[in-house]
């Protein structure tokens, strides 16, 4: 055996399975032309971030539109800042947000396919086998520096005003021997494994990136580190085998890692793999002073996804949002098919953002409202009680101890032609329909300068006894402007405005006066439809309630 192969079984002899092994285990993908690939390899290190999941959907909906493969796989290398509880919260935390997986882990504890495991935990041998094919051609060796040596080079690279970095001559173990690495082992001197890098800084890699276009950068000329001290793999020499055995065609990513990029061109090519398309998310933007940062775990409360859960954000209407985002020409398909799935949309990643989206949560807001006004009561009370149980249990047992009266309540103003679009969180709910539960009901009797407590008064008076609960909102109006004249009112408001000094006002503001008695607010959905569904007994005992406290 040549200083090589020696090398590699002194260093990993171990392992017995070749890269052949794997390639035959893991074969081609039987997929039609243009079936894109793809993954999200999360390190379950931390909950559900904003940034995670707008990458999710970008994968997803590539998948989705190529007729292809999303899956997961979760990057847990790092076990120091791995987190209890840390895989479910994203795998779960993707399915609460509707971003279905085809592949990979799909809960905290189930893996499903061909390709796994989908663990980086999992694959050790894997990696090794193919280090091991890479120090036996001499692609790759041992290195026993400690951290002391690493940072007496950086120190002296620095004062020579050099690139920091172990390449070149700086890289002390580049050709040793197999002797003096095995002296080193005998001794137990802890070692890594580094590629040995081909690369020449004064070169130029040039790729194209399938969001942001041509990019060029200086060859890579350092020799990374391929395995730690443990025989755990780095990210650069992980995601290279993963997503080669794992048959990936696009690797879309966030944009930190395209400082990388020449690294895993590099390593991919070493390895004898098929280069996948690469392409780089530019992160979601918030604006602070009048300047763009991204959105910070630390600063910034929206950037966990639990954040739109716990204030009520419809998982549907968020991704609708996200889509926004990701795709410039989404709105216009949006409006061009209001009621269609967003999953029908033909995503093309060239219409992303090259230099990052701001997040804007009163855009958010606005498509909620206008995606929430489109659904049935049913729907909102499935997805409010839901909410709920979750997040407000007092509200909860309100709604659920009459289920039809609450639907009732939520159909207001709502199973219509035109629905109102007031409601863009389930948050919102409690308050906003806190008048129709006598749980919730705090009345203001506060009334409008113009209208004098009197005049509320004695016009409660003669409205009760002529109302009915079968009245239409045409004759339930009627019966306001007959009561008007009887106590100074103007009956129609065009009659009121040619004359106004002839009236104390107009039938619009006695309606306003019966709004707060039953309410305890002057702007609501449709009052005769809120009135139905309190029934007469509960107007009656409010409508006496507000005469006493006006």
């Amino acid at each position: 055996m040549n200083n090589n192969e020696l090398l590699a079984e002194l260093l990993l002899g171990h392992i017995d399975k070749t890269p052949e092994y794997y390639e035959n285990l893991y074969p081609a993908r039987n997929l039609p032309e243009g079936a894109r690939v793809v993954r999200i390899a999360p390190s379950p290190t931390g909950y559900l971030h904003l940034g995670t999941l707008f990458a999710a959907l970008v994968n997803r909906i590539t998948a989705t539109s190529s007729g292809g493969i999303f899956f997961t796989r979760i990057e847990d290398t790092d076990k120091k800042r791995e987190i209890e509880g840390g895989i479910e919260d994203i795998i779960d935390g993707l399915k609460r947000f509707g971003i279905s997986i085809d592949e990979g882990f799909v809960s905290g504890a189930e893996q499903k396919g061909d390709y796994g495991p989908y663990q980086q935990s999992r694959r050790a041998e894997i990696y090794q086998s193919y280090a091991k094919e890479l120090i036996k051609q001499g692609f790759a060796y041992p290195c026993f520096c400690t951290a002391e040596e690493l940072e007496a080079v950086r120190s002296e690279q620095e004062a020579q005003k050099l690139r920091t970095g172990y390449y070149g001559k700086w890289a002390k173990h580049r050709d040793i021997s197999y002797e003096e690495a095995k002296a080193l082992i005998d001794e137990g001197k802890p070692f890594v494994v580094r590629l040995k890098s081909p690369g020449n800084e004064e070169n130029k890699v040039v790729f194209e990136d399938t969001i942001k276009g041509k990019i060029e950068m200086p060859e890579n000329d350092e020799d990374f580190v391929l395995l730690k001290s443990d025989g755990i793999p780095t990210y650069h020499f992980a995601h290279a085998v993963d997503d080669h055995l794992m048959r990936t065609t696009h690797v879309l990513r966030g944009d930190e890692w395209i400082s990388s990029v020449p690294k895993h061109i590099q390593l991919f090519k070493i390895l004898g793999f098929k280069l996948p398309k690469f392409g780089h998310i530019s992160p979601i933007m918030k604006l602070e002073n009048g300047a763009k940062r991204k959105i910070s775990k630390r600063k910034d409360p929206e950037a966990a996804v639990h954040f739109f859960a716990e204030q009520g954000y419809d998982s549907e209407c968020v991704i609708n949002y996200l889509m926004t985002v990701a795709a410039s020409d989404f709105e216009d398909w949006r409006r061009a098919n209001p009621n269609a799935s967003y999953k029908e949309f033909k995503f093309n990643l060239k219409k992303m953002s090259v230099s990052g989206a701001l997040f804007d949560e009163v855009k958010l807001l606005d498509v909620s409202k206008n995606m929430v006004a489109k659904l049935s009561s049913s729907e909102v009370y499935q997805k409010l009680t839901e909410w709920a149980k979750e997040f407000d249990a007092e509200f909860y047992n309100i709604l659920t101890k009459n289920p039809e009266y609450t639907k009732s309540v939520l159909a207001i103003d709502r199973d219509v032609p035109k629905p109102r679009k007031d409601i863009a969180r389930w948050s919102e709910v409690k308050e906003y329909f806190a008048y129709m539960f006598e749980e919730l009901f705090a009345p203001n009797f506060e009334l409008p300068e113009n209208i004098a407590a009197d005049d509320a008064k004695a016009f409660l008076l003669e409205y009760k006894n002529v109302y009915s609960a079968e009245d239409d909102r045409q004759a339930w109006f009627d019966k306001i402007k007959e009561i008007a004249p009887k106590i100074g009112f103007a009956a129609e408001t065009k009659q009121y405005k040619a004359d106004p000094d002839a009236f104390k006002g107009h039938a619009g503001d006695l309606s306003t006066v019966l709004r707060i008695a039953i309410t305890g607010r002057r702007n609501t959905p449709d009052l005769c439809s809120i009135m139905q569904v309190l029934g007469k007994d509960e107007c009656i005992k409010r409508i006496d309630n507000a005469i006493s406290n006006f």
